[in-house]
């Protein structure tokens, strides 16, 4: 279990993310037109998953917008939005910012990837979704780089993120 704040009140996530080094963890998500996706999806590239709460916050919309824009010029990396948002919700949401490179996928169908990745949040208002983490993987799924945002409201190290795939 990690510990982590919402404007400053601790919460708790359900474990910890994989440690640098290891095989990530297998995973059953749904696309934006339903259907399911795992990491062999993505076999060959280099993957950033962006895990965030919700697209319909300020922050999580900034950060997918951020990775979708960084990564667009990267051709063996993907950028993955990981959030429990709806998949039309998200399809909608990337429709209306023309956000074409990262591809938004959720935990509609199951909470397994949430606790698998140790980023569910297990207390407070946000219960049963996600904490705010980056997870960085290559192109044979190793864990590369992780950072578990400690402060939900505040974004992600991009930088740190895309030197990892580099």
């Amino acid at each position: 279990m990690a510990k982590i704040t919402l404007q400053g009140n601790p919460i708790n996530t359900s474990g910890n993310l994989p440690q640098v080094g290891t095989s990530a963890p297998d995973f059953i998500l749904v696309d934006s037109d339903l259907n399911n996706v795992s990491l062999e999806t993505y076999k060959g590239y280099k993957k950033i998953l962006n895990i965030v709460p919700s697209l319909d916050t300020p922050v999580c919309q900034k950060s997918t917008k951020e990775f979708n824009t960084r990564v667009d010029s990267m051709s063996e990396t993907v950028a993955l939005v990981i959030t429990a948002d709806l998949p039309f919700a998200m399809k909608r949401f990337c429709g209306s910012e023309s956000l074409e490179t990262i591809k938004p996928l959720s935990m509609m169908r199951s909470r397994n990837f949430a606790k698998d990745y140790g980023v569910l949040i297990t207390d407070g208002p946000l219960e049963g979704i996600t904490a705010r983490a980056v997870v960085v993987l290559d192109k044979d799924d190793k864990v590369v780089y992780t950072e578990l945002v400690q402060e939900i409201a505040n974004e992600p190290n991009y930088d740190g993120a895309l030197k990892a795939v580099s």
